[in-house]
């Protein structure tokens, strides 16, 4: 099943499969990233976040579907990996400013 993301949320799916500056550049210079507990702010903390997450563990996702409420953009994905508890759907709220993602919450 395809999706159809808003073009700076496609932009981030797609860099999440490349690396942490690809990642990093979907997002403004002061953008902010929760997930796991932790906050992740800034281009460069982003970039750190997606390569180290990358170096732990390997996972694919996939979105499977997408909503707007209250100004974020809400994209359900089901995610598979080298983690527990894998496979697991997960949700992504994103906030967006102009062609970039300005927030970002991972929430199981």
């Amino acid at each position: 099943m395809s999706v159809e993301l808003p073009e700076p949320v496609a932009a981030y799916f797609a860099a999440d499969k490349i690396d942490g500056e690809a990642v990093a550049r979907c997002f403004t210079e002061d953008a902010v990233v929760r997930d796991e507990g932790r906050t992740h702010e800034g281009a460069a903390a982003i970039r750190r976040w997606k390569d180290e997450t990358s170096a732990a563990i390997s996972y694919i996702s996939e979105p499977l579907a997408v909503d707007e409420r209250d100004g974020s953009i809400i994209v359900t994905a089901h995610v598979t990996g080298s983690f527990p508890g894998s496979p697991v759907d997960l949700r992504y709220f994103f906030t967006l400013r102009g062609d970039r993602i300005a927030a970002l919450a991972v929430i199981p």
